[in-house]
């Protein structure tokens, strides 16, 4: 997961440097616009890149917050816990009990 986030954070990073040295060419404009006919469709795409730029941030907030959240239960808010039942029958599958200790307790738990 470490290499994921390394191999993902590394090129953004790059790219986020490099973007204010693309942002300096003025054209012949006398505000520094170029004139070359863009329009105003620029304005569009520039927003769609800064919810693009902050999705990207919080996805990264988010995957690194559950990473380094510890126990990670698969999908479940609450580990689920075993019943009476099931432990005994993973002490009869490991051998810890026998099959009389077995059906006995297994009737006393069915009562």
């Amino acid at each position: 997961m470490k290499r994921f986030l390394l191999t993902m954070t590394a090129p953004m990073i790059t790219l986020m440097a490099a973007g204010p040295a693309t942002a300096q060419w003025y054209g012949d404009h006398p505000m520094g616009w170029g004139g070359s006919g863009w329009g105003w469709g620029h304005m569009m795409f520039g927003g769609l890149m800064m919810i693009a730029f902050w999705g990207a941030i919080i996805l990264l907030v988010v995957l690194l917050v559950r990473w380094l959240g510890g126990d990670h239960t698969h999908g479940e808010a609450f580990p689920r816990h075993k019943t009476p039942l099931q432990i005994l029958q993973e002490r009869f599958a490991k051998g810890e009990i026998d099959k009389e200790e077995y059906e006995e307790r297994k009737r006393l738990l069915s009562d």
